[in-house]
Formats: C-alpha cells, structure tokens, sequence
C-alpha cells in the first residue's frame, strides 16, 4: 500500500470519527448506531498502518488478492449492518403500527363518550 494511500485512508477515517462524534453532540445520532462507524474507521486505520493483518486473513482465506479480500470484508460487513437496520426498521414499523391503533381505540372511545354526555344532557333538558 502506498504512503499516500495510508495517509488518504487514515485522514478520512479520523474525518468520519470526528464527524460521527460531533452528531452524537448534537443528538442527531445514537451512540448505538455511530459505535458501528467508529469501529469500522478504527479497523481501517489499524489495517492501513499494518496492512500484513489484511494480506494474511487474505492468504489464510485462500483469497488472491488483498485488495479482494478487503472489499469482501466491507461488503460482508455492510451487509450484515442492512440486515440489522432491515430488522430494526421492521419492528419501529410494528409499533408504530400498534401506537396508531391504541390511538384509534383512544379516539374512538372518547367520541363514544361524549356522545353518551350529550344524550344524558339532553335527556335532563327535556325532562
């Protein structure tokens, strides 16, 4: 790997640490979700100052080229953050599914009472 190539790898990674951190200051982030960003810059730094750990997970691997297995890290990787946000997404869309319900339930009743106050209103008018 070449020097600019290490520099360029770690600069941006500190970029996305310090970006990361500064929309947890704000709370515009989770710590949870930001924890996986992190780690990843963490990991890309320590394989762009010791690129050896990547060459032998890629000859223990018995994949060619290091470069190949880098990328098929990060996709395996990525692919399993979409799986974890695809069953996040599933259950905030359940509860959200039951809050509009227990909302509808809520509506509901408060129309049924209030239609019971105005009759028994205007039964004692006419009576």
């Amino acid at each position: 790997m070449s020097p600019v190539l290490k520099i360029s790898l770690i600069i941006v990674c500190i970029m996305t640490c310090y970006y990361t951190l500064r929309k947890i200051r704000k709370s515009q982030m989770q710590i949870e979700d930001s924890l996986f960003w992190i780690l990843i810059s963490i990991v890309l730094v320590i394989i762009s100052i010791f690129p050896q750990i990547a060459d032998f997970m890629a000859k223990f691997l018995g994949i060619g080229a290091t470069v190949n297995f880098v990328f098929l890290a990060m996709i395996f990787i990525l692919l399993i953050k979409v799986f974890m946000l695809s069953l996040k997404v599933s259950q905030l869309e359940e509860r959200i599914k039951n809050l509009v319900q227990r909302i509808a339930i809520k509506e509901y009743e408060k129309e049924e009472i209030l239609k019971e106050l105005q009759q028994k209103e205007k039964e004692t008018v006419h009576s």
